[in-house]
C-alpha cells in the first residue's frame, strides 16, 4: 500500500494515527519486503508481530512464515481486520497492549521462544526494550524498527553519550546489530526523525560474558540503573547513592577488586565490567 492508498483507507474506515499510540503507518511495500528479508524467516517460523497497523509488514510476514501471531493495541484497527477479514489466514490476530501482554503465554502458542518483527511505535520503545531484556529467557531473536536515536543507543560503545543503560542490558543477552535506515517519507504520518531497524540476537548469555560468572538480570539491572543514575558522578559516589552501602571504602574496595578506579564513571565500563561488578557487589 502507497501513501495515497493508506490515506484512503484511513478515511474509509474512519481511523486516523493516535498520537498517544504512537502510530506511524509503512507507506512503501519494498521496505517492510526488505524487513521481512533481513530478518530470515523461514517457513517452519511462527512470528509474534507487534504493531499489526494495516498489515504492511504482516503481508510479507505471512509469506515467509508459517504463522503469524499479531499484537495490535487500536481498537479500531482491529475491528477493521476482523470486519473486512483482509489479513492472510495464517495471521491470527490479537488485541493486545504488547506492554502488558503474557509473554510467557505467547511464547507457549508460538511452541517455543519468541522470534519477534515490530514496527514499533516510538512511545513504547524504551518500555518495550526492557521487556525483552526481563524475558530474555524466552527470547529467540526481535527485528525492530526504532526511532534512530534510540537503536543508536542499542550499539553504541563506551566512552560515547549514546553508551547506557539500554546499550549494557541488552548487550547483557543478545547480540545486537544495526540492520537498515528508514527516512521519515516511509511512513504517514511522517515521524520528525529517521528510523532504524536493529535485530537482536539472543542467548542464555551473550557471547561477550558467556564465559564469566552467571549473574542476575534484576541485580545487573539495579547495578547498572545505580550507575548510571548520576552519570556525571564517579562510579563511588553513584553506587552510594544508588542504594547500596554507603560505606564508601567498602564500595572503593569491591570497585577495586574488579580492577576498575573508583573514580571512573559509568559509560567508561564495558558490559563484560558491569557483569564482575554486579556479581561482587552480591556479596557485600
Amino acid at each position: 500500500m502507497d501513501l495515497k492508498g493508506t490515506r484512503h483507507l484511513l478515511k474509509k474506515e474512519g481511523l486516523a494515527p493516535k498520537k498517544k499510540l504512537g502510530q506511524n503507518f509503512l507507506v512503501h511495500k519494498h521496505t517492510a519486503q526488505r524487513i521481512v528479508d533481513l530478518a530470515k524467516i523461514t517457513q517452519d517460523d511462527v512470528i509474534v508481530e507487534v504493531g499489526v497497523g494495516l498489515g504492511a509488514l504482516s503481508e510479507p510476514l505471512a509469506r515467509a512464515a508459517k504463522l503469524v501471531i499479531g499484537i495490535e493495541a487500536d481498537s479500531g484497527i482491529v475491528r477493521m481486520h476482523q470486519e473486512h477479514k483482509d489479513l492472510p489466514e495464517n495471521v491470527q490476530l490479537h488485541h493486545q497492549d504488547i506492554l502488558q501482554a503474557d509473554l510467557e503465554q505467547l511464547a507457549q502458542e508460538s511452541g517455543g521462544r519468541l522470534k519477534i518483527v515490530a514496527n514499533l511505535p516510538y512511545s513504547i520503545s524504551t518500555p518495550f526494550l526492557f521487556r525483552l531484556f526481563q524475558h530474555s529467557n524466552i527470547m529467540e531473536s526481535a527485528v525492530i524498527m526504532l526511532q534512530k536515536e534510540v537503536a543508536d543507543r542499542l550499539v553504541a560503545q563506551p566512552g560515547t553519550k549514546e553508551y547506557g543503560v539500554p546499550t549494557v542490558l541488552l548487550s547483557s543477552c543478545a547480540a545486537v546489530k544495526m540492520l537498515m535506515r528508514v527516512k521519515p517519507e516511509e511512513f504517514h504520518p511522517r515521524p520528525k526523525v529517521d528510523s532504524a531497524v536493529v535485530e537482536l540476537t539472543f542467548f542464555p548469555a551473550s557471547e561477550r560474558i558467556r564465559n564469566l560468572d552467571r549473574v542476575e538480570p534484576k541485580k545487573l539491572r539495579k547495578v547498572v540503573n545505580a550507575a548510571f543514575g548520576q552519570r556525571r558522578k564517579t562510579l563511588v559516589n553513584a553506587l552510594r547513592g544508588g542504594g547500596f552501602t554507603a560505606d564508601k571504602q567498602q564500595i572503593t574496595q569491591v570497585i577495586e577488586s574488579c580492577g576498575l578506579l573508583p573514580s571512573i564513571r559509568a559509560e567508561r565500563l564495558s558490559v563484560e565490567d558491569f557483569v564482575q561488578l554486579t556479581n561482587a557487589l552480591d556479596q557485600l
